[in-house]
């Protein structure tokens, strides 16, 4: 079932982003300096942050492996303007593949609580199912930011 939502969920955001060009997927909406290229670039680095990087533990795969977090704590925003949407797309949909196939190794190998090869600063270390349901709740929050931007895109509504 977790599984089920946050796909129903990452085809809800692809839906709010397909079609668009680069001028549609830089657009911004009231005070916010979010687009939905920007989110495309974030969810997937969030998706390779989790599932990758924290549940198996390996290191940061390209494009973010060459980026200065620390002096730039917002370059997947900052930069998705630069991708082509092609692009954009491409790299989400890698890193949500990866996820998957990342996942089923995980569920094989300990099911939903599997701890997560890397763990918190404070020393806890999160499972499976709470990089889930974290997951589900990263992907509903941007997925009503994606309302808001596609409808001041060109009036698309609804799921």
């Amino acid at each position: 079932m977790l599984l089920a939502f946050l796909d129903y969920h990452r085809q809800t955001f692809m839906w709010k982003c397909r079609g668009l060009d680069a001028r549609a997927l830089d657009t911004r909406t009231a005070a916010s300096t979010m687009t939905l290229g920007g989110m495309m670039k974030h969810l997937a680095l969030v998706e390779d942050a989790w599932f990758s990087r924290s549940l198996f533990g390996h290191d940061r795969a390209a494009p973010w492996d060459a980026v200065d977090w620390r002096a730039d704590p917002d370059w997947e925003w900052r930069t998705a303007a630069e991708d082509s949407p092609d692009d954009l797309v491409v790299l989400w949909e890698t890193a949500v593949a990866r996820s998957r196939q990342l996942v089923n190794e995980a569920i094989a190998d300990g099911g939903l609580d599997r701890l997560a090869l890397r763990p918190w600063p404070d020393g806890r270390t999160p499972s499976l199912r709470w990089i889930l349901l974290h997951m589900l709740e990263e992907y509903a929050r941007h997925n009503g930011h994606a309302d808001l931007l596609r409808e001041a895109i060109d009036g698309e509504t609804g799921e």
